[in-house]
């Protein structure tokens, strides 16, 4: 019993759910998507990561490219209209994580505007030393096999070393990532004309599972270190 409790003469009780979720590796998964690639990511590494026994929070960037512009292209707007429920992430869902596995698609390279604004708002975190010690991954999409996946999530890794985070890439740990094509990074995928995946979704899949199962695992070993 708290000093509180005692003083009010009150008594606190903790329910077998609210001491099983503190015992959870929280894992806030953050995409961003204008076609629907990296939404459907995120979501088989949420399923992932539920399966390896963590809470999971699925989340969308806010959106910040001009409404014409999302009306100018039909998948896009659709995609948008679609997936206008999900919730957008903030700074506070990246401090509850004790592991963070991002989905975005390549822009040059490197990381969409979207993902950079979120970003750039969590300087206040990283200064208070709130982003560090926790487990990050990253995953990435484009429209051929050479189009800059790898590139854009060693983007995202340079930002987390800052952060002082922990990098679990999936590297060459099991099968399933020589099977979705081998990026030793995180999970890549190409994306047709028709705005689909264009690789193997069965070994797609399988690979997000993994990188989600691992980066959970060592979310879980962080919070025990950091406990």
């Amino acid at each position: 019993m708290g000093f509180l409790d005692r003083l009010f003469g009150k008594t606190t009780t903790t329910t077998t759910e609210e001491t099983v979720n503190m015992t959870k590796t929280k894992t806030a998964i953050v995409y961003y998507s204008s076609g629907g690639t990296n939404y459907q990511l995120a979501q088989w590494a949420a399923e992932a990561a539920e399966a390896a026994g963590a809470e999971v929070r699925l989340m969308k960037v806010a959106e910040t490219a001009p409404q014409a512009a999302i009306d100018s292209s039909p998948g896009w707007k659709a995609h948008a209209e679609a997936t206008k429920d999900v919730p957008v992430a903030t700074g506070a869902d990246l401090e509850w994580a004790d592991a963070i596995i991002f989905s975005v698609p390549t822009r040059f390279g490197n990381v969409p505007g979207q993902i950079q604004s979120f970003i750039d708002t969590l300087g206040g975190l990283w200064f208070q030393g709130k982003l560090a010690n926790k487990a990050v991954s990253a995953m990435s999409s484009a429209q051929n096999p050479h189009g800059g996946q790898e590139a854009t999530i060693l983007s995202l890794y340079t930002t987390m070393y800052h952060w002082g985070a922990i990098v679990a890439a999936p590297g060459f740990t099991d099968a399933v990532t020589f099977a979705a094509g081998g990026n030793p990074y995180g999970t890549s995928v190409t994306v047709g004309q028709d705005g689909k995946i264009a690789d193997d979704e069965a070994a797609i899949k399988a690979a997000v599972a993994h990188q989600a199962g691992r980066t959970v695992k060592v979310g879980e070993a962080l919070k025990s270190m950091n406990a």
